[in-house]
């Protein structure tokens, strides 16, 4: 691949989000950074470095919905705007969508034993939709698609951090754009989200990942462009290493549950220090870690009122 790299800045705890520029037959960009003034600014000068400009660009292409990666489309006048069908519905902010996906974590929170005072504001994340763009996509992409003006470039879905994860192979150098799938520095956290079918009913999104990263794994890809920080050469290692660690999570998680607990008191064991300031954050880690042991037959679940409990089987 011709792979230009762009780093934006975010206002995000994770720091810079990496774009990439790809010349083929056709010019795209992968992911377009949040959409604020610097990431703007930081965007067009990327493009500019790379011996182009705005009206060059002929496709925006995203690799998952989250505010970070999806911002700017809105700055490419000519661009065709590409995606899984998942991300327009954050692009369009339609209210029926936006409180649907309201109720949707209000009825999951509440289920973890969280006290109802500070579900609320848990629940209240209309602040992050001003980061996304306004243009909604153009065009759908699916799992197996070749990509628009890049043959050989394949689209793989790979939900877990994102129920629109995909990343992107290229056959003729076997490397990816890789989006959050695996990062080098941190473990993406695979989020709790509404489905892609817009029911109630929860993603599995630890056993998602896990299956995501296991997908990327038996590619034996030489290099994964990722959505922060540095290029991945070890690939296999890190994918590894981070599935290593889930298991030792787990298996904490299975010790703390010495007798039934809710969502929040094994979080609150879990993750003692960090659970008060990043509390969406640590409920996904200990639902992924609680979904892990009760698909491996360890603990069970039972829903008593509106609490969800488990215990070890």
């Amino acid at each position: 691949m011709n792979i230009h790299k762009i780093v934006i800045p975010t206002p995000y705890e994770i720091g810079d989000v990496n774009a990439f520029l790809v010349k083929g037959e056709a010019l795209s960009l992968f992911d377009a950074g949040p959409k604020t003034p610097e990431a703007y600014e930081a965007l067009i000068k990327g493009i500019r470095e790379a011996g182009y400009n705005i009206d060059d660009i002929e496709q925006v292409i995203y690799t998952h919905h989250h505010p970070d990666h999806a911002g700017w489309g809105d700055a490419f006048p000519n661009a065709n705007i590409l995606g899984h069908a998942y991300v327009d519905l954050f692009l369009r902010k339609e209210e029926e969508f936006l409180h649907y996906r309201e109720e949707f974590y209000r009825t999951h929170i509440r289920q973890t034993g969280v006290p109802e005072k500070y579900i609320e504001k848990f629940v209240d994340n209309r602040k992050e939709i001003a980061y996304f763009g306004n243009i909604p996509l153009t065009q759908f992409i699916e799992d197996g698609d070749e990509v628009p003006g890049h043959p050989g470039l394949t689209t793989i879905y790979t939900p877990g951090h994102a129920q629109s994860h995909f990343m992107f192979h290229d056959r003729d150098t076997n490397s990816v754009i890789g989006g959050d799938l695996l990062l080098e520095h941190v473990a993406s956290n695979p989020l709790i989200e509404p489905p892609v079918d817009l029911s109630f009913k929860r993603p599995k999104a630890l056993l998602q990942y896990r299956e995501s990263l296991i997908k990327l794994r038996d590619l034996g890809v030489n290099k994964v462009y990722a959505g922060h920080g540095s290029e991945i050469f070890s690939v296999s290692e890190l994918i590894n290493v981070r599935l290593k660690r889930d298991r030792e999570r787990a298996k904490q998680v299975f010790d703390i549950l010495n007798e039934p607990k809710t969502i929040i008191e094994v979080t609150q064991q879990l993750y003692s220090s960090l659970y008060k300031t990043q509390l969406g954050l640590t409920l996904s880690k200990t639902i992924g870690y609680l979904d892990m042991l009760e698909n491996e037959g360890f603990i069970k679940c039972e829903v008593v009122g509106e609490l969800t409990i488990y215990s070890r089987v």
